[in-house]
């Protein structure tokens, strides 16, 4: 355990920040040792300066320390070898991981299932049956442990017994951290049955509105292909879509009921040059 990558991925500093600082200093032990007449040599903001040198939060860090050991979380710099090569080819890549289960999962092939937390029936049904027929050809499935769409993957996946499902959180990891708190047991059974959840948030981040989106770069940097099934016209799961979409990825929707305002986004999608997703085949061009 490196207790220094702990305190700086605990710094209030933006991740790009933090990749500066790291291209500049090369360790998060180089960061802590430097002084404040170094940190101004080296034009540091004064906000920054302020962050790097807070005794508070060194004096935290045996806290989170604790905590990461007695759970078995991993923390990983992206200058670690374990760091996810299919994350260091996107924009604005995390600078650490927390992940926690399977890490291996992180390296094999991965595609995304995302939608609305506001699903129908039919939606709930169509993402767990499509996790598990892509689950079964042993490729993992992505998604965020939302309600609806995302928590039906995580189900489907868990349903097969070959691929694997990865939870990708826009809060802390922890226990404590959980968000949903009703898929508290999915994130159980993620854990029991050798899956991963992941997250670059700090333990006890709360579910704030905006680290969602952020969080959505990471679900389309893991995968080679995203699928969405039910997404409002103006859904979160649009953002994900252009994340995929500026990676290169390709990307898939099911069509949906025209009357429907969750199809809206997933049939306009289609319109506009998405691939249509009817049947397995579609996706492995079988």
């Amino acid at each position: 355990m490196n207790i220094y990558d702990i305190w700086l991925s605990c710094l209030d500093i933006n991740n790009l920040n933090k990749i500066k600082l790291l291209e500049k200093f090369n360790t998060s032990k180089v960061i802590w040792d430097l002084k404040k007449d170094d940190l101004i040599e080296f034009k540091i903001s004064e906000k920054y300066i302020n962050k790097i040198l807070d005794e508070n939060t060194r004096l935290s860090i045996n806290k989170y320390a604790d905590y990461i050991e007695k759970n078995n979380i991993k923390l990983i710099s992206y200058k670690n070898v374990e760091y996810p090569r299919s994350l260091k080819n996107i924009n604005n890549f995390p600078a650490f991981l927390y992940v926690r289960g399977n890490i291996d999962n992180l390296y094999d092939d991965c595609i995304a299932i995302i939608g609305s937390r506001l699903a129908s029936n039919y939606g709930k049904f169509v993402s767990r049956k499509i996790a598990k027929e892509v689950a079964d050809r042993n490729v993992n499935i992505v998604s965020g442990l939302a309600l609806g769409i995302d928590k039906f993957a995580h189900l489907g996946a868990l349903d097969s017994k070959i691929g694997k499902t990865i939870a990708v959180l826009g809060t802390g990891i922890s226990d404590y951290d959980i968000y949903p708190l009703e898929n508290k047991k999915v994130y159980e059974r993620i854990l029991e049955n050798n899956g991963t959840i992941v997250s670059e948030f700090k333990l006890g981040t709360k579910p704030e509105k905006y680290n969602f989106p952020i969080r959505n770069r990471i679900i389309s940097g893991l995968s080679k292909k995203v699928i969405v099934i039910e997404a409002k016209e103006n859904s979160g799961s649009l953002i994900t879509v252009n994340y995929a979409l500026e990676q290169g990825k390709d990307v898939y929707a099911v069509p949906g009921n025209i009357t429907s305002t969750n199809s809206i986004g997933t049939n306009k999608m289609i319109r506009e040059g998405a691939n249509i997703f009817i049947n397995i085949e579609d996706l492995f061009n079988l």
